[in-house]
Protein backbone atom coordinates (compact mmCIF):
# COMPACT_ATOMS: atom_id res chain seq x y z
CA UNK A 1 0.00 0.00 0.00
CA UNK A 2 1.28 3.92 -0.89
CA UNK A 3 1.60 6.48 1.43
CA UNK A 4 -1.90 7.07 3.01
CA UNK A 5 -3.35 10.71 1.79
CA UNK A 6 -2.99 13.11 4.34
CA UNK A 7 -6.96 13.40 4.14
CA UNK A 8 -7.18 9.94 5.64
CA UNK A 9 -4.96 10.78 8.88
CA UNK A 10 -7.57 13.73 9.67
CA UNK A 11 -9.39 12.03 12.74
CA UNK A 12 -12.14 14.55 12.30
CA UNK A 13 -13.33 12.58 9.49
CA UNK A 14 -13.93 9.43 11.50
CA UNK A 15 -17.37 9.21 13.45
CA UNK A 16 -16.03 6.76 15.93
CA UNK A 17 -12.75 7.25 18.25
CA UNK A 18 -11.80 4.88 21.22
CA UNK A 19 -8.97 5.48 23.83
CA UNK A 20 -6.53 2.34 24.40
CA UNK A 21 -3.70 2.86 26.44
CA UNK A 22 -0.46 0.25 25.05
CA UNK A 23 0.59 -2.42 28.35
CA UNK A 24 4.21 -2.74 29.17
CA UNK A 25 4.64 -6.05 27.13
CA UNK A 26 3.24 -4.73 24.30
CA UNK A 27 6.71 -2.64 24.09
CA UNK A 28 9.78 -4.19 22.03
CA UNK A 29 13.48 -3.72 22.68
CA UNK A 30 13.34 0.02 21.94
CA UNK A 31 10.72 0.54 24.50
CA UNK A 32 7.87 1.36 21.54
CA UNK A 33 4.97 -0.37 20.91
CA UNK A 34 5.67 -3.43 18.78
CA UNK A 35 4.07 -3.84 15.47
CA UNK A 36 2.00 -7.16 16.56
CA UNK A 37 1.05 -5.30 19.20
CA UNK A 38 -0.52 -2.19 17.31
CA UNK A 39 -2.19 -4.90 14.83
CA UNK A 40 -3.81 -6.16 18.35
CA UNK A 41 -5.24 -2.53 19.24
CA UNK A 42 -6.79 -2.01 15.69
CA UNK A 43 -8.37 -5.20 16.32
CA UNK A 44 -9.83 -4.57 19.15
CA UNK A 45 -10.77 -1.15 18.33
CA UNK A 46 -12.75 -2.30 15.34
CA UNK A 47 -14.72 -4.86 17.85
CA UNK A 48 -15.93 -1.61 19.51
CA UNK A 49 -16.32 0.20 16.58
CA UNK A 50 -18.75 -2.95 15.26
CA UNK A 51 -20.13 -2.53 19.10
CA UNK A 52 -21.23 0.89 19.02
CA UNK A 53 -22.78 1.06 15.36
CA UNK A 54 -24.88 -1.96 15.95
CA UNK A 55 -22.81 -4.44 13.43
CA UNK A 56 -24.12 -7.16 14.55
CA UNK A 57 -27.93 -6.50 14.27
CA UNK A 58 -27.36 -5.01 10.93
CA UNK A 59 -25.74 -9.08 9.53
CA UNK A 60 -28.83 -10.73 11.04
CA UNK A 61 -28.03 -14.50 10.46
CA UNK A 62 -24.94 -13.63 9.12
CA UNK A 63 -21.11 -12.80 10.11
CA UNK A 64 -17.70 -11.31 8.57
CA UNK A 65 -14.53 -11.98 8.11
CA UNK A 66 -11.65 -10.16 7.68
CA UNK A 67 -10.85 -10.49 3.92
CA UNK A 68 -7.36 -8.44 4.06
CA UNK A 69 -5.56 -5.63 6.44
CA UNK A 70 -3.02 -3.16 5.12
CA UNK A 71 -1.51 -1.68 7.88
CA UNK A 72 0.70 1.42 7.68
CA UNK A 73 3.41 2.42 10.29
CA UNK A 74 4.19 6.42 10.06
CA UNK A 75 5.58 7.15 13.53
CA UNK A 76 6.38 5.53 16.51
CA UNK A 77 3.46 4.74 19.48
CA UNK A 78 5.36 5.70 23.36
CA UNK A 79 4.40 3.54 26.32
CA UNK A 80 2.55 4.50 28.74
CA UNK A 81 0.64 7.17 26.57
CA UNK A 82 -2.64 6.08 25.68
CA UNK A 83 -3.63 5.97 21.79
CA UNK A 84 -6.65 7.22 19.63
CA UNK A 85 -8.53 4.91 17.15
CA UNK A 86 -10.69 6.37 14.93
CA UNK A 87 -12.36 4.30 12.98
CA UNK A 88 -15.21 4.44 9.64
CA UNK A 89 -16.73 2.63 7.38
CA UNK A 90 -15.54 3.69 3.64
CA UNK A 91 -16.89 1.53 1.14
CA UNK A 92 -19.82 -0.87 1.14
CA UNK A 93 -20.15 -3.07 -1.97
CA UNK A 94 -22.23 -6.16 -2.51
CA UNK A 95 -20.74 -8.64 -0.49
CA UNK A 96 -18.18 -7.08 1.27
CA UNK A 97 -17.15 -3.67 2.68
CA UNK A 98 -13.93 -1.54 3.90
CA UNK A 99 -13.39 -0.17 7.21
CA UNK A 100 -10.49 2.51 7.75
CA UNK A 101 -9.12 3.41 10.79
CA UNK A 102 -6.38 6.02 12.02
CA UNK A 103 -4.41 5.72 15.24
CA UNK A 104 -2.68 8.83 16.82
CA UNK A 105 -0.80 9.39 19.86
CA UNK A 106 -0.80 13.28 20.86
CA UNK A 107 -2.33 14.43 17.68
CA UNK A 108 0.10 12.90 15.68
CA UNK A 109 -0.87 10.06 13.31
CA UNK A 110 0.97 7.26 13.56
CA UNK A 111 -0.68 4.19 11.93
CA UNK A 112 -3.16 4.03 9.12
CA UNK A 113 -5.04 0.59 8.58
CA UNK A 114 -7.28 -0.23 5.46
CA UNK A 115 -9.16 -3.44 6.46
CA UNK A 116 -12.02 -5.70 3.88
CA UNK A 117 -14.76 -7.62 5.48
CA UNK A 118 -16.16 -10.18 3.81
CA UNK A 119 -19.91 -11.22 4.56
CA UNK A 120 -20.40 -14.90 5.29
CA UNK A 121 -23.77 -16.96 5.33
CA UNK A 122 -23.89 -20.39 6.26
CA UNK A 123 -23.10 -21.44 2.67
CA UNK A 124 -20.05 -18.62 2.45
CA UNK A 125 -19.83 -15.39 0.79
CA UNK A 126 -23.24 -13.49 1.32
CA UNK A 127 -25.28 -10.27 -0.28
CA UNK A 128 -24.73 -7.88 2.61
CA UNK A 129 -28.87 -7.29 3.40
CA UNK A 130 -30.13 -4.39 1.60
CA UNK A 131 -30.50 -2.07 4.70
CA UNK A 132 -27.19 -2.22 5.45
CA UNK A 133 -25.60 0.50 3.15
CA UNK A 134 -28.48 2.39 4.95
CA UNK A 135 -28.08 1.73 8.52
CA UNK A 136 -24.38 2.14 8.18
CA UNK A 137 -24.68 5.54 6.89
CA UNK A 138 -23.98 7.61 10.08
CA UNK A 139 -20.73 5.45 10.69
CA UNK A 140 -18.99 6.54 7.61
CA UNK A 141 -15.83 8.19 6.61
CA UNK A 142 -16.75 12.10 6.70
CA UNK A 143 -16.49 14.19 3.68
Amino acid sequence: MAKPDPALLNPARYPFTTTIEPRFGDLDVNLHVNNVAMAGLLEDSRVRFHRQCGYRNLLVGMTSMVASVAIEYLGEAAYPDSVEIGCAMEHVGRTSHRLVQVVTQHGTPIVFARTVLVTVGPDGPAPLPESFATSIEPWMLRA
